[in-house]
């Protein structure tokens, strides 16, 4: 009981710690790293792909870090499939705040959209200005920008719920990722994310540790053309990116009958 304690009260410690770590880390990277790979690398395509593979290992230290310090653990099934994905829009289930961390440290590249409001965040503004994030501003002019960059070879990531899940209730994804898709006529690989017990959820602050060391499991599923959801008889984009999402939630909701089952 006493060694339950203690392991608790430790794995608190470690997450607060973190945190800061994570913030620290991001400043760093904004303020220092990136400013020196703008006055060397002069060629844009490779200052971005030197960006996003700064990022890929500073999250990949980070969650191994977690990892060795017991405050987590986790599995990534399926990472290699992401090599096969450029041009291809990446969508998953958004259970808890390192959902983003955990698909960022296995993917080549991770082409994001980000909610406004991180711009104003100190410690992670100058990492979304140098990767080059889309910011959802929610207008026509971010369709166009996600089309353009999965036309470019860029790997789109989206949670298409907006926001973290919310634990006991049944998933509800938004029309924005179907919407991408069906404009821009590419694969979709779908992500399953489970942790038991549930951690940094949008319930729980970060300092509400559960009993046991939490699990993450992160599984990465095929790929489906959105083209295949429209028709000759029916080329309404609207009608096929409803059709996506329905498909998007059955694959998603997959996950909570899996834990439910445990």
């Amino acid at each position: 009981m006493r060694a339950s304690i203690v392991n608790r009260l430790w794995r608190w410690i470690a997450t607060g710690l973190f945190f800061a770590l994570f913030g620290i880390g991001g400043l760093a990277l904004s303020l220092v790293w990136f400013t020196l790979l703008r006055l060397v690398v002069r060629q844009e395509a490779r200052l971005q792909q030197l960006t996003h593979n700064s990022i890929r290992c500073s999250f990949r230290f980070f969650l191994n870090a977690l990892r060795l310090a017991g405050v987590m653990d986790y599995r990534i099934i399926g990472a290699e499939k992401f090599t096969q994905d450029k041009g291809c829009l990446v969508v998953a289930n958004h259970p808890g705040l390192l959902d983003y961390v955990f698909l960022a440290s296995c993917m080549p590249r991770c082409d994001c959209i980000v909610k406004q409001a991180l711009l104003d965040n100190p410690f992670v503004r100058g990492v979304i200005k140098a990767a080059g994030y889309l910011v959802n501003s929610g207008s026509e002019a971010l369709l166009q920008a996600c089309e353009d960059r999965l036309k470019g070879g860029g790997t789109l990531l989206i949670f298409p719920e907006g926001t973290r899940s919310v634990i006991g209730q049944p998933i509800s994804l938004q029309r924005g990722a179907a919407n991408i898709a069906v404009r821009a006529g590419c694969d979709v690989r779908i992500v399953q994310i489970s942790c038991q017990p549930p951690m940094l959820t949008k319930q729980g602050k970060w300092y509400k540790i559960p009993d046991t060391k939490p699990q993450f499991i992160i599984r990465v599923q095929g790929k489906i053309a959105a083209g295949q959801f429209s028709d000759q008889h029916d080329l309404s984009p609207a009608l096929a990116a409803r059709r996506l999402t329905r498909y998007l939630r059955s694959e998603l909701m997959r996950v909570d009958f899996e834990n439910n089952e445990k």
